[in-house]
């Protein structure tokens, strides 16, 4: 027997033998049928098969997938709006068989599934509560999902509202809104503002008056105190009361005259200057401040009657 005849057999056994040889990917798996019936799944690795027997049905990623999924639904309020639901799955590994021979379209059946669920819960909110409850909504989705896709062999790992589209003019309506709601905000910031600086500007005008006030009681008081020390020296020199104040009021008119006369821009008022005319106004003061004198003794007496009597009673 030659060299050939061992050879051409071995050959064959060998080629045979690759054939049966095959390599799974990390995060993988295979499932191998035998005569067309399912035998086995096999991990990563290099893994071996009858050859013409044993065929490899196909083969499952055991990553994290994703699915975007477009929906567009009503809300509440009648406003029509495009959701982005983004869901991320996996095969779990102990159910592979389920998610390899269940389901024909994994990706059609979670595609019907969030869009039977986004549209039971948008159209009971409002649009504004979809932005807020964008979360209720996907915890809505992946409840739905874990109890429908487990029993295929699938594993829901996230469920996510990553967008919420309304219709352009709705859009634009909400930005006028809040745009509108801005300024209204800042008119009344700014009325709030003028507020304070008209009460500030009250007060600061009520202590100026308060203070000016205070200043002339003072000029006064410190005016009479002087004049009563006036009255008191010229007493001493043997001039009475009423002359004192006769003398006085003329000096200070006489004052008044000549400051009046050294000011250019001031405007001089000339009264009767007769011989009689400084005796005339140094006599109706004179009659002026007695008739006060005698109005306040009046009425400081009935003051004390009326206070007797009610002692009395």
């Amino acid at each position: 027997m030659g060299p050939s005849v061992i050879f051409i057999p071995l050959f064959f056994a060998l080629v045979i033998i690759a054939m049966g040889i095959f390599t799974v990917k990390q995060q993988s798996a295979a499932l191998v049928q035998r005569l067309g019936k399912f035998h086995s799944i096999r991990h990563a690795g290099l893994q071996f098969k009858i050859p013409m027997v044993d065929t490899i049905a196909g083969k499952v990623s055991l990553k994290v997938q994703q699915l975007d999924v477009n929906v567009e639904t009503k809300t509440l309020d009648d406003v029509f709006v495009r959701l982005k639901v983004s869901v991320q799955f996996k095969i779990l590994r102990e159910s592979i068989y389920e998610a390899f021979y269940q389901l024909e379209n994994p990706f059609e059946q979670i595609n019907a599934y969030v869009f039977d669920v986004v549209r039971a819960e948008v159209p009971k909110m409002k649009l504004d509560d979809v932005f807020v409850r964008k979360d209720d909504i996907a915890v809505a989705i992946k409840r739905e999902l874990e109890e429908a896709m487990n029993d295929y062999g699938y594993g829901i790992v996230k469920a996510l509202v990553t967008d919420i589209d309304p219709a352009e003019e709705v859009k634009r309506s909400m930005n006028h809104i809040n745009a509108a709601e801005r300024k209204k905000t800042a008119a009344e910031f700014e009325a709030e503002a003028d507020r304070i600086r008209i009460v500030a500007k009250a007060k600061a005008e009520a202590e100026s008056k308060r203070l000016q006030g205070q200043g002339i009681a003072d000029q006064r008081r410190e005016i009479a105190k002087g004049l009563e020390e006036s009255v008191e020296v010229l007493n001493k020199v043997g001039i009475n009361s009423q002359e004192a104040s006769a003398l006085i009021v003329v000096t200070q008119h006489y004052d008044t005259m000549q400051s009046i006369g050294e000011n250019a821009n001031s405007n001089l008022i000339l009264l009767p200057n007769a011989p009689s005319a400084a005796s005339d106004m140094l006599s109706q003061m004179v009659t002026s401040f007695v008739a006060s004198q005698q109005l306040g003794e009046e009425i400081k007496s009935k003051k004390n009657g009326h206070d007797k009597v009610k002692k009395e009673s």
